[in-house]
């Protein structure tokens, strides 16, 4: 390869490449019990913290450490037949130790069962 060809073809490369985001303490805490209590057949964990960082609260604290708000979206078996509110007691008790000693802020919570996922149309879940 010539020199002017391999310099075509390192700029053709160097792109802008969006960075890999790498999950911090709390968001990996999150995740693992909620995975290892729930068995879920899905889940998505959403740090939204940088939407929250201007609040008041949040300066007082120094931002927080960007891990203060998280949503939360899941689908598990464990949730048939239980109400709204209980799904939602069962996560936030899980969680107590990441509100209490992690910096844990905010949490917001869409906790679906199977049946409900497939009525509302999230589609087909093979386990």
């Amino acid at each position: 390869m010539s020199a002017s060809s391999s310099s075509a073809a390192e700029a053709s490369s160097s792109r802008p490449r969006s960075p890999t985001r790498i999950p911090g303490p709390v968001e990996t805490s999150i995740q693992s019990k909620l995975v290892e209590t729930f068995q879920p057949l899905l889940i998505r964990v959403t740090n939204d913290s940088s939407k929250h960082a201007h609040h008041s609260a949040m300066r007082a604290i120094g931002g927080g450490g960007g891990e203060t708000h998280f949503a939360v979206h899941m689908v598990a078996p464990a949730f048939s037949g239980k109400t709204p509110i209980a799904r939602h007691r069962l996560v936030n008790a899980l969680l107590k130790d990441e509100f209490d000693t992690m910096g844990l802020h905010a949490l917001s919570l869409r906790l679906k069962s199977p049946e409900e996922w497939k009525k509302e149309g999230g589609g087909e879940i093979t386990p």
